[in-house]
C-alpha cells in the first residue's frame, strides 16, 4: 500500500501526522496533545537551523538585479568585503574621501560596514539615484564630464571599467586622474586578466595575488591591481617577471 511507503522526514514541520504510518495492535501511540507537542518541537528545530544556515547571508547588502546590457556582474560577499576592508583600512580612519567608479557593490559594503566614510559613486545606471548625493552619473565615454567639486578630491579610488578594451581602460584613466587627489593616493583596479598589460602601461599598476569573485560566474578570469603594495594584504602584489 502506498501508505506503508511513507516515512518521517526529519526536515518537515509537517513530518509527524495523525495518519503517517500505519498501527497496528503492538504499535504505541501519542496522544493529540503529545503529538501536538512533538511536532512543535520539530518545527522550532527547522526554523533554527534555517537561521543558522542563513547567518552568513545577512552579512551580504542587497542590491539592484544585474542587467547583463550595461555588463553588470556584482561582487561575491566575500570579494566585497576583502575590498572594502583594504579601502578603510587606506582610510586610516582620517576623514578620507573614496570614489567608486562602477562597483557599486564595493560603495554598498563600504556604507554597510562604515556608515561614516565619505564615498561617491560614479555609475551610468540612474537606478543608483536611491544613493542620493553619493551618486553621480558616469559615462565613460565622456570620461571628465563630472561636477567640477569632484576634481582631485578622493584620497582612494576603485575602478571597474564595464568593458575589457582598451579604450575603456583609457577612458576610465583620464576619470581616474580627474578624481584622484595630488600628493599620497590610492588606486584599485578591478578588471579581466586580459587587461594586465594595458594595467601597467596605462596606469602603472602591479596585479595583487587575491582573485574577486563574482556572484555570477563569468567566464574571464578577474584580478585586482593596485599602484601600492599592499604588504601580505590582498595575496600580496605580484611583480612583474
Amino acid at each position: 500500500m502506498e501508505e506503508e511507503q511513507l516515512q518521517l522526514n526529519p526536515n518537515s514541520v509537517n513530518g509527524l501526522s495523525e495518519s503517517t504510518f500505519p498501527l497496528d495492535d503492538d504499535t504505541p501511540v501519542l496522544s493529540s496533545h503529545a503529538l501536538s507537542a512533538l511536532n512543535e518541537f520539530l518545527a522550532e528545530q527547522l526554523s533554527n537551523s534555517a537561521a543558522d544556515s542563513d547567518a552568513g547571508e545577512t552579512e551580504e547588502v542587497a542590491l539592484v538585479s544585474e542587467d547583463w546590457r550595461l555588463s553588470q556582474f556584482w561582487y561575491s560577499a566575500e570579494t566585497a568585503r576583502t575590498v572594502a576592508e583594504e579601502v578603510l583600512l587606506l582610510c586610516n580612519g582620517v576623514d578620507s574621501r573614496v570614489a567608486c567608479i562602477a562597483c557599486p557593490t564595493l560603495y554598498a559594503y563600504l556604507k554597510k560596514m562604515d556608515p561614516n566614510v565619505s564615498l561617491q559613486l560614479l555609475e551610468y545606471d540612474k537606478r543608483f539615484e536611491q544613493y542620493g548625493t553619493d551618486y553621480t552619473f558616469y559615462d565613460y565615454n565622456h570620461p571628465e564630464e563630472l561636477p567640477s567639486e569632484l576634481k582631485h578630491s578622493y584620497k582612494v579610488v576603485v575602478a571597474d571599467p564595464p568593458y575589457l578594451s582598451k579604450e575603456c581602460l583609457e577612458k576610465v584613466a583620464e576619470t581616474i586622474s580627474f578624481l584622484i587627489q595630488p600628493g599620497e593616493s590610492f588606486l584599485l583596479l578591478l578588471t579581466g586578466e586580459v587587461q594586465k598589460e594595458r594595467a601597467a602601461e596605462i596606469l602603472g599598476l602591479h596585479p595583487c595575488g587575491f582573485r574577486p569573485q563574482h556572484s555570477s560566474k563569468l567566464g574571464n578570469e578577474f584580478r585586482l591591481f593596485s599602484n601600492y603594495d599592499p604588504g601580505m594584504r590582498l595575496g600580496g602584489m605580484c611583480m612583474a617577471r
